[in-house]
């Protein structure tokens, strides 16, 4: 996962929050936290997100909110 590719997920902060924001496409899923993109230092266990309702997760341990990119579809396995 690369950041700025159309693919990728891409880390982007609003101006006005702190938060970061991820959109994730189909194939980088399962969704977790932290994520490849994430600087070393500032990891923290992995946990994995459940975008299955809504299509957005939160993670506990740093707040970053992961979103399903518009028209993704999810499959079940």
């Amino acid at each position: 996962m690369q950041a700025n590719s159309p693919a990728s997920p891409v880390a982007t902060s609003a101006a006005t929050s702190a938060t970061a924001v991820v959109e994730l496409q189909a194939k980088d899923l399962p969704a977790h936290c932290p994520n490849p993109t994430m600087p070393l230092w500032s990891s923290h266990p992995r946990v994995f997100l459940d975008l299955s309702h809504g299509g957005s997760a939160t993670c506990p341990y740093c707040g970053t909110l992961y979103k399903l990119a518009p028209g993704t579809v999810l499959k079940a396995h």
